[in-house]
């Protein structure tokens, strides 16, 4: 006779306090999942987007953060964006913060491995933050972009672009150009 052992699922607070070493993992519905490093292509165009966010939303009370922020998207879940954007965390008491659940804008680079949960899982669990007004999903394979925008309570619009296109945060007043995305310089 088989036995089948049922491990607890984890809450996001006892995952925080989890020390995984050179390690990523996020946390799905109370389940561990680790992550795997980015290419060099992912990295690059990552590291383009969170400069050019620092650089418009300086003095603004808004702040970017790269994927060592984590989101607290549900109770039992944990994410780390490529980029995300929160505002109103620049005081010296959130020096220590290592999550927030209030993002305004959150990026996804897409890779072959993550591209599915990215655009199905974490859409849904970003949508359902009251702070989140854009999700951006970008596409390094093809140079595309997908920006989903709230258009109100319970409103979104949700458009892909296959054409060269900016990305415009308007809560943020912010637009970054597609070729600053894409950069390889």
């Amino acid at each position: 006779m088989a036995t089948h052992l049922v491990y607890p699922l984890l809450t996001a607070e006892a995952f925080l306090q989890i020390d995984f070493g050179d390690q990523k993992a996020e946390l799905d519905n109370g389940v561990i999942r680790m992550m795997a490093g980015g290419t060099a292509r992912h990295a690059r165009v990552q590291g383009n987007i969170f400069l050019a966010l620092a650089l418009r939303l300086r003095g603004s009370g808004c702040t970017p953060y790269n994927s060592d922020m984590a989101v607290r998207t549900r109770p039992d879940s944990i994410r780390y964006p490529d980029v995300s954007v929160f505002c109103g965390h620049d005081g010296k008491s959130d020096d220590d913060a290592i999550a927030f659940d209030d993002p305004r804008a959150v990026f996804e680079v897409l890779s072959d491995g993550t591209a599915r949960t990215d655009l199905r899982v974490k859409l849904d669990e970003y949508r359902a933050l009251p702070s989140v007004d854009t999700i951006i999903f970008i596409d390094i394979a093809n140079e595309r972009v997908r920006i989903v925008q709230r258009t109100g309570p319970g409103g979104w619009v949700d458009n892909s672009y296959d054409d060269p296109t900016e990305v415009a945060i308007p809560t943020l007043d912010i637009t970054i150009p597609h070729a600053e995305i894409f950069a390889r310089d």
